[in-house]
């Protein structure tokens, strides 16, 4: 599922302070909701926030290090600020780390806050959830920004043959963007 920019900002707009950070991080760095859960204080360096996830069999941690835009820099500083270095990043109640179960209900209490009053096109589907904000990172790093696949696979962790599989209709439209703006 896809939340345009617009949409994001809804959501965001709808959830509780807490949420609306932990949404916001999603959106930053296109994080799976559970590696941005675990972030701690000591992962965000200045520049770079690093993320991890289990992967493979057996399931091995595969960390990287997310390069962020200045936006995002000035976003994790203020997250960081009279933490120490082992405290969680995003919390639910300002102690405890997100789980899944609560950031699901939060999603969905978010978007059902904000259809209330959204008619029409501005409706959210319910089927969105916070693993949203990732796929419209991806998707806008490729066809928005025109960041090449393997630099998008290396920020977001995610591999060159998912990209390939679940995003690369989103490169044909920006390549012929592209070639049309060629002058012969």
């Amino acid at each position: 599922m896809f939340l345009d920019a617009t949409q994001r900002k809804a959501v965001i707009a709808a959830a509780s302070p807490a949420a609306a950070r932990f949404l916001r991080g999603f959106e930053l760095t296109g994080a799976r909701p559970k590696e941005l859960a675990t972030t701690v204080v000591a992962d965000f360096t200045g520049q770079t926030l690093r993320l991890a996830h289990r992967k493979g069999k057996p399931a091995k941690l595969r960390p990287r290090h997310v390069q962020l835009a200045s936006e995002g820099i000035e976003f994790f500083n203020e997250q960081c600020k009279d933490k120490l270095p082992g405290a969680p990043l995003f919390t639910e109640d300002g102690e405890t780390p997100w789980r899944r179960h609560v950031w699901c209900r939060e999603m969905r209490a978010a978007i059902a806050k904000h259809n209330e009053e959204a008619t029409g096109k501005d409706r959210i589907s319910t089927d969105a959830s916070a693993y949203s904000f990732r796929h419209a990172r991806i998707s806008e790093l490729l066809q928005l920004y025109g960041v090449d696949p393997l630099t998008v696979a290396a920020q977001t962790g995610t591999s060159l043959a998912m990209i390939e599989k679940a995003y690369l209709r989103f490169i044909p439209s920006a390549m012929q963007e592209k070639l049309a703006a060629l002058k012969a």
